[in-house]
């Protein structure tokens, strides 16, 4: 005697079966501006998909994995759209049973989810049936994710131009990314474009144990923050070049901040030497590791130079090390980007820091918003 499915899985098997892939049914869609509006947004998409960007929050619950997604679509390609909706649908059916056995108990009736998945066909729309027949206020994406990804590169596009950026500056170990932290925890406005990158934005910018987003991940992250920001104040950002690490900064925003005033902070060179040995401690206990990533400086700083760094880090000698990077390859890289990217203009301002700790860039964070106009 065969096994008998699930009471969930007969149900919605059925359901399934008979509209997906079809178009004989129509749901109530939302759009991109009504993202806010919702309990919660699901993408219906594989995980894949999913970790390459997604609408900022949203969960994903899907509906074919990306071994089954790939497979459905090489039935569509090389066997027929028929063969490929007849598994598809049994495939569905079965990740839908699973989501409402799991996810979806405990949902109250009133709970109301945006449903959305490639491009709002028929994953979400099989999705949002099934809820909507059990009776919860489900709506779908329209257009999908190739609607909500128009919309943010359109955004980008317009949003930077509306805002008063104010471009913190300094050499390498300034504190800028402290300074931004110290700023936000202010009340200040903060677009922490490393923070969104997942990268400090050099040689020895990745982060331990954390990969960085994918392009189009980026750029969300970005939208997410701008939508949320109030053009009648200022937004403080780092002095960024176009890259950070893998990803790369939209045009707009890049442009926007070349035009913009900056914040220039002058550190001593003690201070700034213990701030990037206290940030990149991660370096400290494998020496191989640092001199593999200092290989990559052949070509731009010459064996003999690269050499010697590497005699110091193998000797752990870190102060020395690091005051001869800033010396040798950091700072000069810096002045040459800074004045070809962010010019001097008579809007800047600039402040003389030697304490580069918690509370200094808390009282740097302060005198920096009493003197804004």
């Amino acid at each position: 005697m065969q096994p008998q499915p699930p009471p969930w899985e007969n149900w919605v098997s059925l359901i399934v079966s008979t509209c997906f892939f079809r178009e004989c049914f129509r749901l109530r869609a939302a759009t991109v501006a009504e993202l806010h509006a919702f309990d919660e947004i699901v993408d219906a998409r594989s995980p894949g998909e999913f970790a390459e960007d997604r609408v900022p929050g949203a969960i994903n619950l899907p509906v074919l994995d990306d071994v089954e997604r790939a497979r459905v679509g090489t039935l569509h390609k090389q066997v027929s759209p028929f063969e490929a909706k007849k598994v598809g649908a049994a495939l569905v059916s079965r990740h839908i049973a699973h989501h409402l056995d799991t996810w979806f108990a405990d949902k109250p009736r009133n709970y109301r989810p945006l449903v959305y998945c490639w491009r709002g066909g028929s994953r979400s729309g099989a999705m949002v049936h099934v809820l909507q027949k059990i009776g919860f206020p489900a709506v779908q994406l329209d257009g999908g994710y190739k609607a909500y990804r128009r919309h943010v590169v359109t955004e980008l596009a317009r949003l930077p131009a509306l805002f008063a950026f104010r471009v913190v500056s300094g050499p390498t170990g300034s504190g800028k990314s402290r300074l931004l932290q110290a700023l936000a925890e202010a009340g200040a406005q903060v677009l922490d474009l490393e923070a969104l990158a997942a990268h400090r934005g050099s040689l020895l910018g990745a982060l331990p144990q954390q990969a960085q987003p994918a392009q189009k991940g980026f750029e969300s992250a970005i939208w997410s923050v701008l939508e949320h920001l109030d053009p009648a104040q200022p937004v403080y950002v780092e002095s960024e070049s176009r890259r950070i690490g893998a990803v790369q900064l939209p045009d707009a925003l890049i442009g926007a901040m070349r035009a913009s005033p900056c914040i220039r902070i002058d550190a001593s060179l003690e201070a700034r030497v213990a701030l990037l040995i206290e940030d990149y401690t991660h370096f400290l206990g494998d020496p191989d590791i640092l001199n593999t990533r200092l290989e990559h400086l052949t070509e731009l700083r010459g064996r003999e130079t690269v050499t010697a760094w590497q005699a110091l880090a193998s000797r752990c000698a870190w102060p020395e090390l690091v005051a001869a990077l800033l010396a040798q390859h950091y700072d000069p890289a810096y002045h040459k980007s800074l004045s070809r990217n962010y010019a001097p203009s008579a809007n800047d301002r600039t402040f003389r820091v030697d304490d580069l700790s918690a509370e200094g860039m808390r009282q740097l964070a302060q005198a920096i918003r009493a003197g804004e106009p």
